[in-house]
């Protein structure tokens, strides 16, 4: 499903968090929302799921205005961990299937074996790391048409963050699903994109695919996001 944005603006009291954000999301790609902590990131995410509305402008996806009934078309992994912690694994999956028709849950006992999970343990007695490994199994296993992960990798050490871009590229529907990373982590993600986007600010700064600055520019991800964000410093020493 297509995802739009159109001149999007978000604040929070007298603080701009989203500034004239427009965007064309398509169906089939992975797209890396990337920039700063205190970006606009995770706003954005949370204005296309619903969860927060925007000052002004609109979202939609595939022309259905977005508010929070859109949770039926679009699986969001929070930054924040979001359990009850009493309970186990196993319980919170039980949980996420009674809330969401699409849980596909042999999908995510496939998950939890993959990501090395006892099923039968307590959420409170999982490390960090682990959390973070339940949150993906959990938004993995839905069978949306819109997927939304934001800071995947925040915390976790790098044979975790591995194990997750594993999982992601096995269990993406590359066909159908559009995707967006919200992170600032770009090294982990940058194997996965299509495109990528810089919010600077709450203003996107940049926009390319992925491929052209391989093979026409001869740059990574990583560098192009450098060479944006020093353009902007000197445009603020120039100021």
């Amino acid at each position: 499903m297509t995802v739009e944005l159109q001149n999007v603006w978000k604040k929070y009291g007298g603080q701009t968090s989203v500034k004239d954000v427009s965007l064309h999301l398509e169906p089939g790609k992975i797209y890396g929302l990337i920039g700063p902590n205190g970006s606009g990131k995770s706003t954005t995410l949370k204005m296309m799921t619903g969860l927060v509305y925007p000052n002004a402008g609109e979202i939609t996806i595939s022309g259905e205005r977005v508010t929070r009934r859109i949770c039926s078309k679009v699986a969001y992994l929070t930054e924040l961990d979001m359990f009850y912690h009493a309970f186990t694994v196993e319980k919170m999956m039980a949980f996420y299937a009674s809330q969401f028709s699409d849980f596909d849950v042999e999908k995510a006992h496939v998950l939890l074996k993959e990501m090395k999970l006892d099923p039968k343990k307590k959420i409170k007695k999982l490390s960090k790391g682990n959390r973070g490994r339940l949150k993906l199994v959990l938004a993995l296993s839905r069978k949306t048409p819109v997927l939304l992960l934001d800071e995947p990798f925040s915390g976790l050490d790098p044979m975790v963050r591995e194990s997750i871009v594993k999982s992601l590229i096995s269990y993406i529907d590359f066909d159908e699903q559009t995707v967006v990373i919200a992170t600032h982590e770009i090294d982990e993600i940058e194997p996965l994109l299509d495109e990528v986007i810089i919010i600077f600010e709450g203003e996107v700064v940049g926009q390319t695919h992925v491929e052209n600055l391989r093979e026409e520019e001869g740059i990574s991800v990583l560098e192009w996001f450098k060479s944006i964000m020093a353009q902007k410093e000197r445009k603020v020493e120039d100021v």
